[in-house]
């Protein structure tokens, strides 16, 4: 499939890493953390909290690892297909040992989430990033963090590094009840999970608990999730009420219909 030549021509994204699969563990009935290491890893940047890397594995049926090419608009494989590759919020890196852990929601669809379910030890992947991350205001006075089960890594990252004396507000959103991962502690943090209440419209819970939730000029608004559901916050705060956009990082990490996708960041 050759690259549209109409296509917008972004940023190429930072090189591939080659690492293995270095350990493995259930941290939740629905969530499966995964450790990669490799001498490719050693001195990776810190990120921010919040921040990205893309993880690529073998395409399904195959266990052999192939790095696509950057075509100017996206990653395409030598004989055209796109390949298994999904942005995920690094939970820790530790670029003295060269490794780090990533957090998978096993949702029950779609390839590298069906990989992250069955991979063992010793099998090949790469890394690429990192992302942008999230720049915490510390004088800021309150926080509003929301969005679904693939927000959790980022939202127990943030609740992690938020001031001490700022207030926050966390909506979560998961696919059934199994799904509330525990979150770290924060004295001036208020979490409310919700479950998904119409599987055609996932987000449609958290959406409408940040929708009910006072506008403050002076907080600062943290989202991600379905795209089509940030979307709708993001007509909330910068359409009806004009919020200051500096205020604000809205992330669509994917689009329903889509089992994988890459993370859209704005």
């Amino acid at each position: 499939m050759a690259a549209d030549p109409s296509a917008r021509i972004r940023r190429p994204p930072p090189a591939f890493r080659t690492v293995t699969v270095q350990a493995t563990a259930t941290i939740g009935p629905r969530l499966r953390r995964v450790t990669l290491a490799g001498p490719e890893l050693v001195g990776f940047p810190v990120p921010l909290p919040g921040a990205s890397v893309r993880l690529l594995v073998p395409s399904p049926g195959t266990t052999e690892l192939v790095v696509p090419t950057w075509t100017g608009n996206e990653f395409l494989l030598p004989d055209g297909s796109r390949p298994a590759l999904r942005t995920f919020t690094p939970r820790r890196v530790d670029p003295d040992a060269g490794a780090l852990d990533l957090d998978v929601v096993l949702h029950g669809g779609g390839v590298v989430s069906a990989w992250a379910a069955a991979v063992a030890p010793g099998a090949p992947c790469a890394i690429s990033g990192p992302g942008r991350g999230y720049a915490i205001d510390p004088d800021a006075p309150t926080f509003l963090l929301a969005g679904d089960e693939t927000a959790l890594p980022a939202i127990a990252q943030l609740l992690e590094a938020l001031p001490a004396t700022a207030a926050v507000t966390v909506h979560v959103e998961v696919a059934s009840p199994d799904g509330r991962s525990p979150l770290p502690d924060h004295p001036g943090a208020t979490i409310t999970w919700h479950d998904l209440e119409d599987p055609a419209d996932p987000g449609a819970a958290f959406v409408a608990a940040v929708l009910a939730e006072p506008v403050d000029a002076h907080a600062r608004i943290w989202v991600a999730g379905e795209a089509a559901s940030v979307q709708r916050i993001r007509n909330h705060y910068f359409v009806t009420h004009n919020f200051p956009r500096p205020h604000t990082t809205l992330r669509g990490y994917w689009k329903r219909g889509r089992a994988e996708t890459d993370t859209d960041d704005t």
